[in-house]
């Protein structure tokens, strides 16, 4: 199936009205803001964290949680553009004319999917369970492959891998998907084979990697 001229635009207008700089800020500010919530009332009540803010000794994590601040707009930029690159030469492959530039605001879109499993985690911890430890916070992802295993049980190299593989990146995948098929105007099974062996390949490369080097 391929869209005609005038519903590709009407989508290309519907959904990349957005100024891109406004909407980057908007990400960061959010995020900021969820970040701000889950240390302050979730990891801030913590019994340990308790005990290290009465014995004076809450300065590393302090200086931490500063940096975690101070990164969240570079974190962005660097994933945006990775995964532009990854699409614009994954469109390229087969022929077809994506810019970079649509490519990166398709990510900078795309990313809003991650904003759910971050409200449902803060809710989570807020409403069901009040009192966790360290490593539960450490170790829950909404709809992950993690919700299968006993985290305790497996080895730490796999709970970012566990993680990584839940129900939001895979809507984030449609979601790139759906954005090369808008943006390309081609066909709807091709655009989901250029996602398919670029993002979602490099994306199972790097949880490889990551499992090769981890000690």
């Amino acid at each position: 199936m391929q869209l005609s001229k005038e519903r590709r635009q009407e989508l290309l207008d519907e959904w990349f009205s957005f100024g891109t700089g406004q909407l980057f800020a908007v990400i960061c500010v959010v995020t900021l803001i969820l970040l701000f919530i889950k240390k302050s009332f979730i990891e801030g009540e913590l019994a340990a964290f308790e005990i290290l803010q009465e014995r004076g000794e809450m300065g590393f994590f302090h200086a931490l949680s500063a940096v975690q601040y101070l990164t969240v707009p570079l974190v962005y930029a660097w994933k945006f553009t990775v995964t532009a690159f990854i699409l614009y030469v994954g469109g390229f492959m087969f022929g077809y004319k994506l810019t970079f530039k649509d490519m990166w605001r398709l990510a900078l879109a795309a990313e809003l999917v991650f904003f759910i499993p971050e409200l449902i985690k803060i809710a989570w911890f807020l409403v069901v369970n009040t009192d966790p430890t360290y490593q539960e916070i450490g170790s829950f992802y909404p709809l992950s492959m993690m919700n299968l295993f006993d985290f305790e049980s497996l080895a730490p190299r796999w709970h970012y891998p566990l993680k990584a593989l839940n129900l939001f990146e895979v809507v984030y995948w449609i979601a790139l998907a759906a954005g090369v098929y808008v943006i390309s105007g081609k066909q709807r099974k091709n655009s989901i084979i250029i996602v398919a062996t670029s993002y979602v390949l490099w994306f199972f490369l790097w949880i490889g990697f990551y499992l090769i080097i981890y000690k």
